[in-house]
């Protein structure tokens, strides 16, 4: 796992988002061991205080659990990445249109863009 942490953002919730696009992206499945906490920390060259923090918001989230003695595994819970996917894209959504509006488009510029963009796309696919 190879994290670029962004200034803007705590540590413990890009270790979070990382996790949950892993998953998405199928890199990590429900019932996946993840490394103890002081590993993780010395893979990813951050304090084993915030992988600690990360750790117990996902057991938080429901995200994992903890098994005394065996360690911490991604929860078995089918409908989550589904869930952790459309809570992605929602996100991204809003991002996306909060800057369309910022910068002055309307709609139906951005339905006008969005839609010569899935065609653009589509044919750039195809090829």
């Amino acid at each position: 796992m190879n994290i670029n942490f962004d200034a803007s953002k705590p540590i413990y919730e890009q270790i979070i988002d990382q996790i949950k696009q892993m998953l998405v992206r199928g890199e990590l499945n429900p019932g996946d061991k993840l490394p103890s906490q002081r590993d993780m920390a010395k893979k990813i060259e951050v304090n084993p205080n915030t992988i600690q923090r990360a750790y117990r918001e996902m057991e938080t989230l429901e995200l994992v659990e903890t098994q005394r003695g065996r360690g911490t595994f991604i929860k078995e819970d089918k409908n989550m990445v589904l869930e952790i996917k459309k809570e992605m894209a929602r996100n991204a959504t809003f991002r996306f249109l909060q800057e369309m509006t910022a910068i002055g488009f309307s709609t139906e510029e951005i339905i006008n863009l969005v839609e010569k963009g899935l065609i653009n796309f589509k044919v750039n696919k195809e090829n």
